[in-house]
């Protein structure tokens, strides 16, 4: 691979898509414990987005030029010294920390890797991570049980169409807050549909009929505010999206991170390989067409995925 280039995204500034560009970079070379991959399909999330924008610079600084994306699913080209789990030639899923999944090579260590089931295609496998983690911490922090009513906001986004099912497989009455365009999904997930807009507090009472015992954000802080208000206890309020919000109120926020682990990506992994949980993928671009990507992805009316392929 001497001498051999990769793409990849980058962006020298905080600032809205236009500050994207897909530009030459060296193929990584593999350290102590890693891997070198060839992409194949890397998942974008919202985060993503935020993180670009500054809007994050206090929790998630970039520093510039940066790189982009966590989510990557791909094959093994090149292994580093003392890796004895995976060979070059090796179908893999995972994450990188190093915000550099979206690109055509990337180095990654072992520990954030596991092999791909070959039951999932290239898009799913490649935009596990990010939803099927995020979705496994959100169900945990709030203990959904069976037979317990757990409001769902954002519902039938990329983690939120994850939650919906995680939260079914637990016999968990789901309240799914969306657009009335996602009502029929909802209602095929064994979820409840509830418009957001006016009146929202009413609604979700209404169709509760009675405690609501947990409340998942994906979406914004109204929506904690709104938790609190419907008498849901602090304890199992969770947010995805709203930390000051979280913390002011002193409700929880464990994203991803804490369940970033091989053994929570492998339980995800093998819960959609044997189809009790189905990952959407709502649009797949090419790697150059990173900011048309992002633009859909904005609108934040995409039920499931987006995903680049290199």
């Amino acid at each position: 691979m001497t001498g051999a280039s990769s793409r990849a995204v980058r962006f020298d500034r905080y600032g809205d898509r236009s500050v994207l560009y897909v530009t030459d970079v060296p193929i990584p070379m593999p350290e102590a414990g890693e891997v070198v991959v060839e992409v194949k399909a890397a998942g974008i999330n919202p985060g993503e987005a935020a993180i670009r924008q500054g809007a994050l610079r206090d929790r998630f600084p970039a520093s510039f030029p940066s790189g982009q994306g966590s989510d990557l699913a791909g094959v093994v080209s090149a292994v580093g010294s003392g890796v004895d789990v995976f060979a070059v030639g090796d179908p893999v899923l995972g994450f990188s920390f190093r915000r550099s999944s979206q690109a055509t090579y990337v180095s990654v260590p072992t520990t954030q890797l596991i092999h791909k089931p070959p039951e999932l295609s290239w898009e799913v496998a490649g935009s596990l991570y990010v939803v099927g983690c995020t979705a496994y911490a959100a169900v945990r922090a709030v203990d959904a049980k069976k037979g317990e009513t757990i409001a769902v906001s954002a519902a039938a986004g990329g983690v939120g169409t994850v939650v919906v099912q995680l939260l079914a497989l637990r016999e968990s009455r789901v309240l799914g807050i969306a657009s009335q365009a996602n009502a029929d999904w909802l209602r095929s997930h064994a979820a409840i549909p509830v418009p957001y807009g006016d009146g929202l507090a009413e609604r979700l009472r209404e169709a509760a009929g009675g405690q609501i015992d947990g409340f998942i954000d994906l979406f914004g802080p109204e929506y904690l505010d709104l938790a609190v208000a419907l008498g849901v206890a602090l304890d199992r309020i969770e947010t995805i999206a709203s930390f000051a919000k979280a913390q002011e109120l002193g409700v929880k926020a464990e994203g991803s991170g804490s369940a970033s682990t091989p053994e929570v990506l492998t339980e995800m992994a093998n819960l959609v390989a044997s189809g009790a949980i189905k990952v959407p993928i709502a649009a797949t671009y090419p790697l150059e067409q990173v900011a048309d990507a992002f633009a859909e992805l904005e609108q934040r009316h995409t039920r499931g995925k987006i995903v680049l392929i290199p």
